[in-house]
């Protein structure tokens, strides 16, 4: 017994590391943005932004609303109703990016009329639209919509997740996209 303790010792401690080289996270998991995910039929709150998406919709042509500007391609219009859940200060949508498989699609931000940027209330509610151009072959599957207060992704901040199913979504020739407005419920 005397001469298999070392060994039994030895294993244990063995043992022991690669447990805690298991459990221990990494450098990058450790500054990780926090996801807040939501559900298709409500808001999902984080710690800067409450978001739900209305609709949704595919368009060969979009445009703003004084018909200064509009643009061609397979673009997915996205309806979001957004507020601040506790304070107005920094409250605005200033990165969305649209997920899908291993692909990440930002929010145009040639539509001036976009909700990106728009101000957001505390009790009231902001409805506005992204505008995400996408390639050709991205019309059906599951998206995640991921909205941001901040211009970049945070680190150790919460990104609001809400699932968009591209599946079945209506398709239009032209749409509007129209100036954020509030609403009152």
């Amino acid at each position: 017994m005397r001469r298999a303790l070392p060994w039994l010792l030895g294993t244990a401690l063995v043992l022991g590391a690669g447990v805690a080289v298991a459990i221990t996270p990494s450098n990058t998991a450790t500054t990780q943005a926090f996801l807040v995910h939501g559900d298709a039929d409500e808001a999902a709150t984080g710690r800067t932004l409450t978001a739900q998406v209305r609709d949704a919709s595919f368009a060969e042509r979009i445009t703003v609303d004084d018909g200064e500007w509009d643009a061609s391609g397979n673009w997915l219009v996205v309806t979001v109703v957004a507020s601040a859940p506790r304070t107005e200060v920094g409250a605005s949508i200033h990165l969305a990016t649209l997920v899908i498989g291993d692909r990440t699609f930002q929010a145009s931000e040639r539509p001036r009329t976009s909700l990106l940027g728009a101000d957001l209330r505390v009790g009231t509610d902001t409805v506005g639209m992204l505008a995400f151009e996408l390639p050709p072959d991205v019309d059906a599957g599951v998206g995640e919509l991921r909205l941001v207060t901040g211009y970049t992704t945070p680190h150790l901040d919460d990104v609001v997740v809400l699932p968009v199913s591209l599946d079945d979504l209506p398709s239009a020739a032209e749409i509007d996209v129209t100036e954020p407005a509030w609403e009152w419920s």
